[in-house]
This record gives structure tokens, sequence and C-alpha cells, in this order.
């Protein structure tokens, strides 16, 4: 007998993990590794939220919270929007969620039915283009390049066949690390509210910029959906907690959502995320080990033979155009790690169409690792 099986988690893989995969076993083999593939933070928890988690573990039971979490924290949140943003956020529309992939998996759920158009940069973060397709809502890809820093403008799409429902722009980006500035999320922020495509904002490398501060779409938009994260600049990635900011006439949806999907995101890093906002100074102290090692990475790449770069306006990633190198990034970071011990990420997790042509190193890690990196690529290209 055969049983079925559903053709929702027939989605492409996450090829970064396969990467760690095969960097885990060179290290089990007594190898070493310099980690470049992953966008995580070298550095752990900040101090306040370790002693906040710690106290909460010693005084309180760690019950489910409420769907939208913890109110006190959520009231952080909001404060957090008024203060850096000059955006003045209702802490009942904010949703606490199990990471931002929590909020994404709610906010498309509430927003797009099955079948529904949603516009996504080309290349862009492959768990955004993937959660649509598990929910059987269409990613419409809007190939960007290196003319439109690698962001959707209302030109390109004007260019795409049929009605759109929605579209998520990300700035910082991922894999290449550009922003929007003012206009050109005012422009986006307009195009959807002229169309009635729903706006949703990937936020959560907000925090981590090097020449201007990011902008929330909420600042354009109040219908947009703004989802953030804890993992990025607050160094929060293994406690899994996220927020969201949700317009009015969601909030219903997505609560009866939550309730089913999550119950609730974890308390004890509620708790956690909520000392998160007091511990800046240890943060931006990241931020600069960041900014040391993207000039590294910035300076350095070119003479390795990587001299096509996208801008890295802010995140941890330098996405390089290697196509005067190899046609199959795949093969090329294999090689790459098997002969250098770097590892990084092919372009093809980000676009499946040019992605053979692109590498992304993260730069989230030490500074030492990242200079013995790019002397090992130095050595290697040569």
């Amino acid at each position: 007998m055969v049983l079925k099986v559903s053709q929702r988690g027939q989605i492409p893989p996450f090829i970064v993990m396969d990467v760690l995969r095969a960097a885990n076993r060179r290290q089990a083999e007594g190898k070493d590794v310099l980690h470049l593939e992953l966008g995580q933070p070298a550095s752990g928890a900040p101090a306040g939220v370790i002693s906040a988690a710690h106290q909460m573990l010693d005084n309180d039971l760690l019950g489910y919270t409420e769907a939208f979490g913890i109110l006190s924290v959520r009231q952080r949140i909001s404060d957090y929007y008024a203060q850096l943003h000059d955006v003045s956020i209702d802490p009942e529309r904010i949703v606490i969620t199990t990471g931002s992939s929590g909020g994404f998996v709610l906010a498309f759920a509430a927003a797009f039915d099955v079948g529904d158009r949603v516009a996504i940069a080309d290349p862009g973060y492959p768990g955004s283009r993937n959660i649509l397709l598990g929910l059987g809502i269409e990613p419409v890809l809007v190939p960007t390049g290196s003319e439109t820093r690698f962001q959707p403008t209302p030109e390109l799409l004007d260019k795409i066949d049929g009605k759109l429902d929605g579209l998520i722009v990300a700035s910082p980006s991922n894999p290449t690390g550009t922003m929007l500035g003012a206009e050109e999320l005012q422009a986006l922020s307009t195009y959807c509210h002229d169309r009635g495509v729903r706006l949703i904002s990937d936020e959560i490398y907000h925090g981590i910029t090097y020449e201007q501060p990011s902008l929330t779409a909420l600042r354009f938009d109040e219908n947009a959906i703004a989802i953030n994260s804890f993992s990025k600049y607050y160094s929060m990635t293994g406690w899994r907690v996220g927020w969201m900011v949700v317009p009015a006439d969601l909030l219903r949806s997505v609560e009866c959502l939550a309730q089913n999907l999550f119950i609730s995101a974890p308390t004890l890093s509620q708790y956690g995320a909520g000392a998160a906002f007091d511990c800046t100074d240890e943060l931006d102290a990241n931020v600069a080990r960041y900014a040391e090692n993207r000039q590294i990475l910035l300076s350095s790449l070119p003479k390795a033979g990587f001299d096509r770069l996208a801008p890295v306006d802010g995140a941890f990633y330098v996405y390089a155009d290697i196509s005067s190198l190899t046609n199959d990034s795949e093969a090329f970071c294999r090689s790459m790690l098997e002969d250098t011990g770097v590892a990084s990420t092919p372009g093809t997790d980000f676009d499946q169409g040019r992605g053979n042509a692109y590498v992304r190193f993260s730069f989230s890690g030490p500074t030492a690792g990242v200079t013995e990196a790019v002397e090992r690529l130095q050595h290697w290209m040569a």
C-alpha cells in the first residue's frame, strides 16, 4: 500500500543547513572550519537577558502566556518604535512570535489564501519563499540586480503579469545586505496602497547598519505587517523569539491562528527578550565588530578575485558575483570548504535562477576568523 504524501512539504531545502552539515562532518574528522556560511552572531545573548532568565527560572512557574505574548514585553517593543522610529504603535497590535519564522507563518496565513500571489525580490531569503509555497501561496519572484541595489521597485513590479496580493520587502536584506531609503520605501508603500497589495516588511536585521539607520515600513503604511526578531541584533537565535506588528483588520485572524498553531511563544524567551532592550551598549559593541569584519572583507575579497560585491548597507553578509570564476556556485563552495576549510553559502539558496553565479559570505563571527578566512582564500585563489 502506498500512502499519500502531501505536496506541501515538497519545497526546496535550506541549502545553508546542508553546508553546515558538511562543515560539521569536516570538524568531526578533526579538520578546522571557518564558518562564513551561517547568519548567526558569534556572541550569545547579552548578560542582562541571561540574568532575567535565571531570575524567572528561580521564581516563576513558566506556564503559557496569552497568544500575543506578555503585555509588559509588548509595551517595551512599543517603546522601541517610539524611541527609535518616532512611530506610535499600540501594544495591542504587537504579537510576540516563535522567532521571525513564526511571524511569517502567521502573517502569510492571515493575509493570503491558497492561490494568492505575493511578490518577493530575487535574490531573497529562501525561508519566506518556501513558507509561501508550503501554504499554497504563489511566490512571484522579482529579478533584481545591481542596478536597483537588489531591491524591488515599482517599475519592476509593473512588469509582472497578473494581479499581486502581497509584496515582501527586506531592508537590510539577506543575502545582499542592501537597504531601502525613505524615498524607495515610500514609493513601494504608495504602490501597494494604490493597488490593494498587502505590504509585509522583513525588518529582522534592524539595528545592524553601517552608514544610515534602517527605516520601518510602519512609518509609511499603517496597514503594513512588520516582522522583526531577537535573533540578529539581539544575539538570541536559539531563544526562538521575535515579534510582528499587525494592522487592526488582521488582529483577530492572527490571534486565532496563533492560539491554534503555537499557543504562545516560549515564556522564558519572552522574559529574556524584554530585558534585551536594556542591553544596547553590549549589543552595539557586537555591531562595531561586524563593522570591522565588513571592512576586512570589502578590502580583502577583491584581492582574492571576488571583485564584484553587492553594497553592504546592513546585516552581516557580502554577496559576491563569481560568474568570472565559475557557473556552479555549489561545486565552488564545496571545493572551497574542502581545500581551505572556509564554509560559505552558494547563491542558489537565494536565487534559483541566477544563484549559480553568486556566493554569500557571512561576517557575523569573530574578527580573527574572518581575517584568517580571507587570507586562506587569497592563497587558494592565487
